[in-house]
Protein backbone atom coordinates (compact mmCIF):
# COMPACT_ATOMS: atom_id res chain seq x y z
CA UNK A 1 0.00 0.00 0.00
CA UNK A 2 0.43 3.72 -0.83
CA UNK A 3 1.29 3.94 3.25
CA UNK A 4 2.48 1.62 6.19
CA UNK A 5 -0.84 0.43 7.35
CA UNK A 6 -1.40 -0.49 11.60
CA UNK A 7 -3.08 -3.40 12.63
CA UNK A 8 -5.88 -1.50 13.92
CA UNK A 9 -6.33 0.19 11.10
CA UNK A 10 -6.62 -3.20 8.99
CA UNK A 11 -8.18 -4.84 11.75
CA UNK A 12 -10.91 -2.28 11.32
CA UNK A 13 -11.06 -2.61 7.31
CA UNK A 14 -11.24 -6.42 7.69
CA UNK A 15 -14.03 -6.43 9.91
CA UNK A 16 -16.24 -3.68 8.57
CA UNK A 17 -15.31 -4.31 4.93
CA UNK A 18 -16.77 -8.17 5.39
CA UNK A 19 -19.51 -7.13 7.00
CA UNK A 20 -20.18 -4.78 4.07
CA UNK A 21 -20.37 -1.48 6.36
CA UNK A 22 -18.10 1.52 5.89
CA UNK A 23 -14.85 1.37 8.15
CA UNK A 24 -14.72 4.85 10.62
CA UNK A 25 -10.95 4.82 10.03
CA UNK A 26 -7.85 3.81 7.26
CA UNK A 27 -10.08 4.43 4.22
CA UNK A 28 -7.17 6.02 2.55
CA UNK A 29 -5.56 2.74 1.94
CA UNK A 30 -8.25 1.36 -0.14
CA UNK A 31 -9.88 4.67 -1.66
CA UNK A 32 -10.32 4.67 -5.76
CA UNK A 33 -11.59 6.21 -8.18
CA UNK A 34 -14.34 9.52 -7.16
CA UNK A 35 -11.43 11.71 -7.80
CA UNK A 36 -13.59 14.33 -9.27
CA UNK A 37 -16.45 14.13 -6.41
CA UNK A 38 -13.40 14.37 -3.90
CA UNK A 39 -12.19 17.41 -5.44
CA UNK A 40 -15.78 19.25 -5.38
CA UNK A 41 -16.13 18.09 -1.67
CA UNK A 42 -12.17 19.84 -1.21
CA UNK A 43 -13.84 22.93 -2.67
CA UNK A 44 -16.54 23.19 -0.21
CA UNK A 45 -14.23 22.60 2.69
CA UNK A 46 -11.98 25.47 1.57
CA UNK A 47 -15.33 27.51 1.06
CA UNK A 48 -16.62 26.93 4.68
CA UNK A 49 -13.15 27.35 5.96
CA UNK A 50 -13.65 31.26 4.56
CA UNK A 51 -16.54 31.65 6.16
CA UNK A 52 -19.38 30.36 3.74
CA UNK A 53 -21.49 27.16 3.92
CA UNK A 54 -22.12 24.49 1.95
CA UNK A 55 -24.83 21.72 0.58
CA UNK A 56 -24.24 18.49 -0.82
CA UNK A 57 -26.40 15.49 -1.48
CA UNK A 58 -25.13 12.33 -2.72
CA UNK A 59 -27.20 10.09 -4.81
CA UNK A 60 -26.29 6.34 -5.68
CA UNK A 61 -27.74 2.97 -5.35
CA UNK A 62 -27.13 0.71 -2.14
CA UNK A 63 -23.57 -0.04 -2.20
CA UNK A 64 -22.57 2.33 -4.73
CA UNK A 65 -19.76 3.84 -2.05
CA UNK A 66 -22.10 6.85 -0.59
CA UNK A 67 -21.26 6.24 2.96
CA UNK A 68 -17.81 5.68 1.62
CA UNK A 69 -17.18 8.86 0.33
CA UNK A 70 -18.68 10.77 3.69
CA UNK A 71 -17.10 8.55 5.82
CA UNK A 72 -13.68 9.11 3.54
CA UNK A 73 -14.57 13.27 3.27
CA UNK A 74 -15.18 12.96 7.13
CA UNK A 75 -11.75 11.98 7.83
CA UNK A 76 -10.05 14.23 5.91
CA UNK A 77 -12.02 17.08 7.61
CA UNK A 78 -11.35 16.09 10.71
CA UNK A 79 -7.29 16.70 9.65
CA UNK A 80 -7.79 19.88 8.46
CA UNK A 81 -8.95 21.11 12.25
CA UNK A 82 -12.84 21.05 11.39
CA UNK A 83 -15.56 19.98 13.58
CA UNK A 84 -17.86 16.88 12.58
CA UNK A 85 -20.73 14.89 13.36
CA UNK A 86 -22.55 12.38 11.80
CA UNK A 87 -25.83 10.57 12.13
CA UNK A 88 -27.96 7.77 9.97
CA UNK A 89 -31.52 8.60 10.01
CA UNK A 90 -33.93 5.64 10.62
CA UNK A 91 -37.80 5.80 11.79
CA UNK A 92 -36.96 7.23 14.80
CA UNK A 93 -34.51 9.83 13.81
CA UNK A 94 -35.47 12.53 11.01
CA UNK A 95 -35.46 15.92 10.03
CA UNK A 96 -39.08 16.70 11.23
CA UNK A 97 -41.38 15.24 13.48
CA UNK A 98 -44.08 15.76 16.29
CA UNK A 99 -42.53 12.98 18.45
CA UNK A 100 -39.15 14.38 19.27
CA UNK A 101 -37.89 12.67 15.68
CA UNK A 102 -36.22 15.89 14.29
CA UNK A 103 -34.50 16.36 18.15
CA UNK A 104 -33.25 12.40 18.24
CA UNK A 105 -31.66 12.91 14.95
CA UNK A 106 -29.89 16.42 16.82
CA UNK A 107 -28.90 14.18 19.79
CA UNK A 108 -27.41 11.68 17.27
CA UNK A 109 -25.21 14.61 15.54
CA UNK A 110 -23.96 15.75 19.05
CA UNK A 111 -23.09 12.49 20.64
CA UNK A 112 -21.05 11.42 17.20
CA UNK A 113 -19.25 14.94 17.83
CA UNK A 114 -15.63 14.72 16.65
CA UNK A 115 -12.89 16.34 16.34
CA UNK A 116 -9.07 15.25 15.17
CA UNK A 117 -7.97 14.74 18.85
CA UNK A 118 -11.38 12.66 19.48
CA UNK A 119 -12.27 11.01 16.30
CA UNK A 120 -14.88 8.81 18.06
CA UNK A 121 -17.34 11.35 19.07
CA UNK A 122 -18.51 12.86 22.66
CA UNK A 123 -15.69 15.94 21.49
CA UNK A 124 -18.34 18.53 22.82
CA UNK A 125 -16.89 18.92 26.08
CA UNK A 126 -13.20 19.41 25.23
CA UNK A 127 -14.63 21.90 22.37
CA UNK A 128 -15.74 23.66 25.04
CA UNK A 129 -12.71 23.01 27.55
CA UNK A 130 -10.30 24.30 24.86
CA UNK A 131 -11.96 27.21 24.51
CA UNK A 132 -12.40 28.42 28.19
CA UNK A 133 -9.19 27.62 28.91
CA UNK A 134 -7.48 29.71 26.33
CA UNK A 135 -9.97 33.01 27.24
CA UNK A 136 -8.83 32.24 31.01
CA UNK A 137 -4.78 32.31 30.03
CA UNK A 138 -5.46 35.63 27.97
CA UNK A 139 -7.72 37.18 30.58
CA UNK A 140 -5.03 36.01 33.18
CA UNK A 141 -2.29 37.41 31.37
CA UNK A 142 -3.50 40.94 30.27
CA UNK A 143 -4.66 41.36 33.74
CA UNK A 144 -1.85 39.79 35.76
CA UNK A 145 -4.43 37.42 37.78
CA UNK A 146 -2.81 34.81 39.66
CA UNK A 147 -3.77 30.82 39.82
CA UNK A 148 -7.00 30.71 42.16
CA UNK A 149 -7.49 34.50 41.85
CA UNK A 150 -11.58 34.93 42.48
CA UNK A 151 -12.38 38.11 39.96
CA UNK A 152 -11.04 35.48 37.03
CA UNK A 153 -14.47 34.32 37.34
CA UNK A 154 -16.08 37.63 36.53
CA UNK A 155 -13.35 38.88 34.17
CA UNK A 156 -13.87 35.50 31.92
CA UNK A 157 -17.39 35.81 31.73
CA UNK A 158 -17.55 39.05 30.84
CA UNK A 159 -14.77 38.26 28.01
CA UNK A 160 -17.25 35.07 27.08
CA UNK A 161 -20.41 38.15 26.97
CA UNK A 162 -17.83 40.21 24.52
CA UNK A 163 -17.22 37.07 22.22
CA UNK A 164 -21.02 35.66 22.06
CA UNK A 165 -22.15 39.35 21.31
CA UNK A 166 -21.88 38.01 17.37
CA UNK A 167 -24.25 34.54 18.37
CA UNK A 168 -26.66 37.10 20.31
CA UNK A 169 -27.83 38.33 16.77
CA UNK A 170 -28.60 34.77 15.82
CA UNK A 171 -31.48 32.59 16.82
CA UNK A 172 -31.43 31.35 20.90
CA UNK A 173 -27.54 33.00 20.22
CA UNK A 174 -28.39 35.04 23.60
CA UNK A 175 -29.73 31.90 25.65
CA UNK A 176 -26.63 30.21 23.74
CA UNK A 177 -24.19 32.38 25.31
CA UNK A 178 -25.49 32.27 28.56
CA UNK A 179 -25.11 28.30 29.00
CA UNK A 180 -21.53 28.60 28.04
CA UNK A 181 -20.83 31.15 30.52
CA UNK A 182 -22.99 28.31 32.90
CA UNK A 183 -20.39 25.82 32.06
CA UNK A 184 -17.83 28.23 32.48
CA UNK A 185 -18.89 28.87 36.12
CA UNK A 186 -19.61 25.45 36.99
CA UNK A 187 -15.64 24.74 35.89
CA UNK A 188 -13.99 26.98 37.61
CA UNK A 189 -16.08 26.81 41.04
CA UNK A 190 -16.19 23.25 40.91
CA UNK A 191 -19.94 22.92 40.28
CA UNK A 192 -20.13 19.85 38.56
CA UNK A 193 -24.07 19.96 38.70
CA UNK A 194 -24.01 23.33 36.89
CA UNK A 195 -21.46 22.14 34.53
CA UNK A 196 -24.18 19.24 33.93
CA UNK A 197 -27.03 21.35 33.54
CA UNK A 198 -25.08 23.09 30.40
CA UNK A 199 -23.71 19.82 28.87
CA UNK A 200 -27.82 18.79 28.87
CA UNK A 201 -28.96 22.13 27.56
CA UNK A 202 -26.34 21.72 24.86
CA UNK A 203 -27.32 17.89 24.00
CA UNK A 204 -30.90 18.95 23.73
CA UNK A 205 -31.54 16.35 26.83
CA UNK A 206 -33.74 19.20 28.45
CA UNK A 207 -37.70 18.23 28.05
CA UNK A 208 -39.19 22.03 29.20
CA UNK A 209 -38.70 25.38 28.83
CA UNK A 210 -39.55 25.61 32.90
CA UNK A 211 -36.55 23.36 33.43
CA UNK A 212 -34.13 25.09 31.63
CA UNK A 213 -35.31 28.58 33.52
CA UNK A 214 -35.06 27.21 36.95
CA UNK A 215 -31.52 25.68 36.55
CA UNK A 216 -29.65 27.86 33.56
CA UNK A 217 -31.99 30.85 33.53
CA UNK A 218 -32.89 30.51 30.30
CA UNK A 219 -36.66 30.37 28.57
CA UNK A 220 -35.75 28.23 25.56
CA UNK A 221 -34.75 24.84 25.25
CA UNK A 222 -33.48 22.45 22.04
CA UNK A 223 -36.50 20.98 20.25
CA UNK A 224 -37.73 19.86 16.52
CA UNK A 225 -38.64 22.89 15.59
CA UNK A 226 -35.16 24.50 16.62
CA UNK A 227 -32.39 21.80 16.69
CA UNK A 228 -30.83 23.11 13.07
CA UNK A 229 -31.05 26.16 14.76
CA UNK A 230 -28.94 25.46 17.15
CA UNK A 231 -26.38 23.70 14.71
CA UNK A 232 -25.83 26.88 12.89
CA UNK A 233 -25.21 28.40 15.99
CA UNK A 234 -22.51 25.73 17.58
CA UNK A 235 -20.75 26.35 13.67
CA UNK A 236 -20.42 29.90 14.39
CA UNK A 237 -19.11 28.53 17.74
CA UNK A 238 -16.44 26.32 16.40
CA UNK A 239 -14.95 28.98 14.42
CA UNK A 240 -14.72 31.09 17.14
CA UNK A 241 -13.16 27.87 19.55
CA UNK A 242 -10.20 27.86 16.90
CA UNK A 243 -11.51 25.21 14.56
CA UNK A 244 -12.19 25.39 10.89
CA UNK A 245 -16.19 25.09 11.20
CA UNK A 246 -18.87 22.39 11.45
CA UNK A 247 -19.84 19.87 9.58
CA UNK A 248 -22.89 17.87 9.19
CA UNK A 249 -23.05 14.20 7.52
CA UNK A 250 -26.35 12.38 7.07
CA UNK A 251 -26.75 9.16 5.72
CA UNK A 252 -29.52 6.98 4.83
CA UNK A 253 -32.06 9.63 3.84
CA UNK A 254 -33.77 7.11 2.18
CA UNK A 255 -36.09 6.97 5.45
CA UNK A 256 -37.87 9.65 4.64
CA UNK A 257 -38.81 8.33 1.60
CA UNK A 258 -40.39 5.37 3.44
CA UNK A 259 -42.74 7.79 5.56
CA UNK A 260 -45.82 6.68 4.60
CA UNK A 261 -47.98 9.87 5.60
CA UNK A 262 -47.43 12.36 2.72
CA UNK A 263 -47.93 15.85 5.07
CA UNK A 264 -45.28 13.99 7.48
CA UNK A 265 -43.01 13.49 4.41
CA UNK A 266 -43.60 17.30 3.23
CA UNK A 267 -42.01 18.12 6.38
CA UNK A 268 -39.13 16.74 6.13
CA UNK A 269 -38.62 17.85 2.74
CA UNK A 270 -39.24 21.40 3.94
CA UNK A 271 -36.42 20.67 6.57
CA UNK A 272 -34.42 19.84 3.65
CA UNK A 273 -35.41 22.83 1.87
CA UNK A 274 -34.63 25.27 4.81
CA UNK A 275 -30.91 23.70 5.01
CA UNK A 276 -30.50 24.32 1.38
CA UNK A 277 -31.86 27.78 1.20
CA UNK A 278 -30.01 28.38 4.71
CA UNK A 279 -26.41 27.40 3.13
CA UNK A 280 -26.85 28.26 -0.61
CA UNK A 281 -28.13 31.85 -0.23
CA UNK A 282 -24.89 33.12 2.38
CA UNK A 283 -27.42 32.81 5.84
CA UNK A 284 -25.10 30.26 7.69
CA UNK A 285 -21.94 30.43 8.23
CA UNK A 286 -19.12 28.65 8.84
CA UNK A 287 -21.28 25.24 8.01
CA UNK A 288 -21.27 22.43 5.77
CA UNK A 289 -24.27 20.01 5.31
CA UNK A 290 -23.64 16.73 3.19
CA UNK A 291 -26.76 14.37 2.87
CA UNK A 292 -26.80 10.82 1.22
CA UNK A 293 -29.57 9.26 -0.67
CA UNK A 294 -30.56 6.74 -2.87
CA UNK A 295 -31.63 8.29 -6.76
CA UNK A 296 -35.22 7.28 -5.98
CA UNK A 297 -35.19 8.99 -2.83
CA UNK A 298 -34.26 12.28 -5.03
CA UNK A 299 -35.58 11.57 -8.28
CA UNK A 300 -38.72 9.82 -7.43
CA UNK A 301 -41.75 12.44 -8.68
CA UNK A 302 -44.51 10.53 -6.50
CA UNK A 303 -42.93 10.52 -3.05
CA UNK A 304 -39.28 11.83 -3.64
CA UNK A 305 -37.74 14.77 -3.06
CA UNK A 306 -38.96 15.80 -6.44
CA UNK A 307 -42.36 15.33 -5.69
CA UNK A 308 -41.16 18.36 -3.69
CA UNK A 309 -41.94 21.31 -6.57
CA UNK A 310 -39.52 23.95 -4.37
CA UNK A 311 -36.86 21.00 -4.03
CA UNK A 312 -37.28 19.67 -7.39
CA UNK A 313 -36.74 23.36 -9.38
CA UNK A 314 -33.55 23.71 -7.07
CA UNK A 315 -31.86 20.20 -7.29
CA UNK A 316 -32.53 19.37 -11.29
CA UNK A 317 -29.49 17.95 -13.22
CA UNK A 318 -27.46 20.39 -15.09
CA UNK A 319 -29.42 20.12 -18.80
CA UNK A 320 -26.46 19.61 -20.13
CA UNK A 321 -25.43 16.86 -18.47
CA UNK A 322 -27.36 14.35 -20.48
CA UNK A 323 -24.23 15.32 -23.28
CA UNK A 324 -22.24 13.06 -20.94
CA UNK A 325 -20.55 16.14 -18.71
CA UNK A 326 -20.99 16.09 -15.08
CA UNK A 327 -21.11 19.31 -13.16
CA UNK A 328 -19.50 18.58 -10.07
CA UNK A 329 -20.73 22.10 -8.64
CA UNK A 330 -24.27 20.80 -8.45
CA UNK A 331 -25.88 20.37 -5.32
CA UNK A 332 -26.60 16.73 -5.84
CA UNK A 333 -23.59 14.25 -6.92
CA UNK A 334 -24.64 10.91 -8.58
CA UNK A 335 -22.21 8.06 -8.27
CA UNK A 336 -21.33 5.88 -11.06
CA UNK A 337 -19.85 2.54 -11.74
CA UNK A 338 -16.14 2.45 -10.61
CA UNK A 339 -15.02 1.94 -14.44
CA UNK A 340 -12.77 -1.70 -14.94
CA UNK A 341 -9.77 -0.32 -14.21
CA UNK A 342 -10.87 1.24 -10.60
CA UNK A 343 -12.62 -1.99 -9.53
CA UNK A 344 -9.26 -4.13 -10.39
CA UNK A 345 -6.90 -1.50 -8.62
CA UNK A 346 -9.06 -2.44 -5.77
CA UNK A 347 -8.54 -6.01 -6.00
CA UNK A 348 -5.14 -4.99 -5.98
CA UNK A 349 -5.45 -2.68 -2.51
CA UNK A 350 -7.69 -5.35 -1.10
CA UNK A 351 -5.74 -8.46 -2.08
CA UNK A 352 -2.44 -6.62 -0.09
CA UNK A 353 -4.81 -5.52 2.97
CA UNK A 354 -5.92 -8.84 3.49
CA UNK A 355 -2.11 -10.18 3.23
CA UNK A 356 -0.62 -7.55 5.20
CA UNK A 357 -3.31 -8.03 8.01
CA UNK A 358 -2.84 -12.24 8.26
CA UNK A 359 0.71 -11.79 7.69
CA UNK A 360 1.09 -13.73 4.47
CA UNK A 361 2.38 -12.84 0.65
CA UNK A 362 -0.92 -12.97 -1.39
CA UNK A 363 -0.42 -14.92 -4.68
CA UNK A 364 -3.26 -13.74 -6.72
CA UNK A 365 -2.08 -11.58 -10.13
CA UNK A 366 -3.10 -9.67 -12.73
CA UNK A 367 -4.45 -12.99 -14.07
CA UNK A 368 -6.23 -14.16 -11.37
CA UNK A 369 -7.39 -10.85 -10.55
CA UNK A 370 -8.98 -10.97 -14.14
CA UNK A 371 -10.69 -13.97 -13.79
CA UNK A 372 -12.52 -13.11 -10.52
CA UNK A 373 -13.66 -9.73 -11.81
CA UNK A 374 -15.22 -11.65 -14.95
CA UNK A 375 -16.99 -14.14 -12.90
CA UNK A 376 -18.35 -11.13 -10.65
CA UNK A 377 -19.99 -9.58 -13.76
CA UNK A 378 -20.98 -12.89 -15.94
CA UNK A 379 -22.84 -13.32 -12.39
CA UNK A 380 -24.48 -10.19 -12.49
CA UNK A 381 -25.68 -10.48 -15.87
CA UNK A 382 -25.48 -7.07 -18.33
CA UNK A 383 -28.49 -5.67 -16.84
CA UNK A 384 -27.01 -5.29 -13.38
CA UNK A 385 -24.56 -2.40 -12.18
CA UNK A 386 -21.24 -4.19 -10.14
CA UNK A 387 -21.25 -2.22 -6.90
CA UNK A 388 -17.91 -1.68 -4.58
CA UNK A 389 -19.64 -2.88 -1.91
CA UNK A 390 -20.52 -6.32 -4.03
CA UNK A 391 -16.79 -6.80 -5.32
CA UNK A 392 -15.38 -5.87 -1.71
CA UNK A 393 -17.63 -8.84 -0.17
CA UNK A 394 -17.29 -11.39 -2.57
CA UNK A 395 -13.28 -10.88 -3.19
CA UNK A 396 -12.63 -10.60 1.08
CA UNK A 397 -14.54 -13.60 1.21
CA UNK A 398 -12.25 -15.79 -1.61
CA UNK A 399 -9.05 -14.56 -0.01
CA UNK A 400 -10.64 -15.99 3.20
CA UNK A 401 -11.15 -19.18 2.04
CA UNK A 402 -7.85 -19.50 0.25
CA UNK A 403 -5.99 -18.02 3.00
CA UNK A 404 -7.80 -20.51 5.37
CA UNK A 405 -7.65 -23.57 3.08
CA UNK A 406 -4.15 -23.46 1.82
CA UNK A 407 -4.89 -26.90 -0.22
CA UNK A 408 -7.37 -25.05 -2.49
CA UNK A 409 -6.33 -23.15 -5.48
CA UNK A 410 -7.93 -20.32 -7.02
CA UNK A 411 -8.40 -21.82 -10.36
CA UNK A 412 -10.95 -24.58 -8.55
CA UNK A 413 -12.44 -22.23 -6.65
CA UNK A 414 -13.48 -19.48 -9.53
CA UNK A 415 -14.07 -22.69 -11.83
CA UNK A 416 -17.14 -23.67 -9.37
CA UNK A 417 -18.53 -20.33 -10.15
CA UNK A 418 -18.87 -21.77 -13.75
CA UNK A 419 -16.23 -19.47 -15.33
CA UNK A 420 -12.52 -20.38 -16.17
CA UNK A 421 -9.61 -18.46 -15.79
CA UNK A 422 -8.38 -19.23 -19.47
CA UNK A 423 -11.39 -17.45 -20.98
CA UNK A 424 -10.74 -14.24 -18.89
CA UNK A 425 -10.74 -11.48 -21.66
CA UNK A 426 -9.68 -7.98 -20.63
CA UNK A 427 -10.15 -4.81 -22.45
CA UNK A 428 -6.88 -3.40 -23.01
CA UNK A 429 -7.85 0.24 -22.81
CA UNK A 430 -8.95 0.76 -19.65
CA UNK A 431 -5.69 -1.14 -18.88
CA UNK A 432 -2.42 1.12 -17.08
CA UNK A 433 0.65 0.73 -19.32
CA UNK A 434 1.82 -0.93 -16.06
CA UNK A 435 -1.21 -3.54 -16.43
CA UNK A 436 -1.06 -3.99 -19.82
CA UNK A 437 2.44 -5.57 -19.70
CA UNK A 438 1.52 -7.53 -16.68
CA UNK A 439 -1.40 -9.43 -19.54
CA UNK A 440 1.56 -9.41 -21.88
CA UNK A 441 3.38 -11.46 -19.55
CA UNK A 442 0.72 -13.80 -19.08
CA UNK A 443 -0.67 -14.08 -22.90
CA UNK A 444 -4.10 -13.59 -22.16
Amino acid sequence: MATTINRRESGALMNSLTAGVVPRIGLRHIAVGRQNEVNAFLHDLSTIEDGGASFRLIAGKYGSGKSFLLQLIRNNATERSFVVADADLSPGRRLAGTKGQGLATYRELMQNLSTLTRPEGGALESILQKWISTLQVAVAKENGYRPGNPEIIQAVSERIAEVMTELSEMAYGFAFGIVIDSYWRGMKTGDETLKQYALRWLRGEFSTKTEAKQYLHVDCIIDDQSWYDFLKLFALFTKKAGYKGLLIFMDELVNLYKISNKQSRNNNYEKILTIFNDTMQGKAKYIGVFLSGTEQFIYDERRGLFNYEALRSRLADNRFGAQGFVDYTSPVIKLNQLSSEEIYLLMERLCELHSTHYNYTCSLGTKELTAFLNTVISRLGADQLLTPREITRDFLGLLNILHQNPATTFDTLVNDQGFSVKSAEVNPELLTDEQENLFAEFDI
